[in-house]
């Protein structure tokens, strides 16, 4: 009799004790094991941001190097291409130039003609007027061009656009100096001499007494 209490207990009794005890055990460990993770895992995410900032860190140092990189190679290839178009201006302005400057030697011959005026005076007319006016026609592809005669009788001399052929002694003081013939007319393109005019110069001598 004194055993049937015992075997009466009810299962659930013993086996909600057991089971108590088993959860009570199981969250024990679940609570360490959850603190241990929560460590790790701070110190890890310290470890990726870290890492994150390095490599953030090293993006942008080459983001800077590609940058400026491509900053010198733009500035290289313009400057390139600008060396480029001079050149190009050069090369054109000096073929221009030595094209221009053989056409001065028929100039040369054009004025030959026309400086004994009274033997072309005597030429036929309708000749003489065929030369003039092709010399007319030479006179406006050079004006085209930006091509001028230089040199005139009673300007100053100026050594960058005359060069002196033969010194004329004058006793007119104010004529010192001075051009006092045109041998060859000079020619500038633009600001640049092509060729200059070769002059006689006019030099004072005081009178002699």
């Amino acid at each position: 009799m004194s055993d049937e209490p015992a075997r009466n207990a009810s299962p659930s009794d013993a086996g909600g004790e057991i089971k108590k005890e088993n959860m009570d055990s199981s969250e024990d460990k679940t609570e360490v094991l959850e603190f241990e993770f929560n460590e790790d895992g701070e110190e890890d995410l310290k470890k990726t941001l870290k890492k994150f900032r390095a490599d953030l860190k090293a993006c942008q140092k080459e983001k800077e190097e590609y940058l400026t990189g491509w900053q010198k190679e733009r500035a290289d290839f313009a400057n390139y291409k600008k060396a480029e178009d001079d050149r190009k201006i050069m090369l054109s302005e000096s073929i221009r130039e030595r094209i221009l400057t053989k056409f001065l030697t028929v100039t040369d011959s054009f004025n030959m003609a026309f400086a004994n005026k009274e033997s072309w005076g005597k030429v036929d007319e309708n000749w003489r007027k065929g030369v003039e006016y092709i010399y007319g026609q030479m006179n406006t592809i050079f004006e085209e061009y930006g091509v001028k005669s230089i040199g005139e009788i009673g300007e100053v001399f100026d050594p960058n656009i005359h060069q002196s052929m033969e010194l004329v002694p004058t006793e007119k003081k104010e004529l010192d100096h001075t051009v006092s013939q045109i041998i060859q007319k000079g020619y500038k393109l633009g600001e640049r001499v092509l060729r200059p005019a070769r002059v006689n110069v006019y030099e004072y001598k005081e009178p002699q007494k």
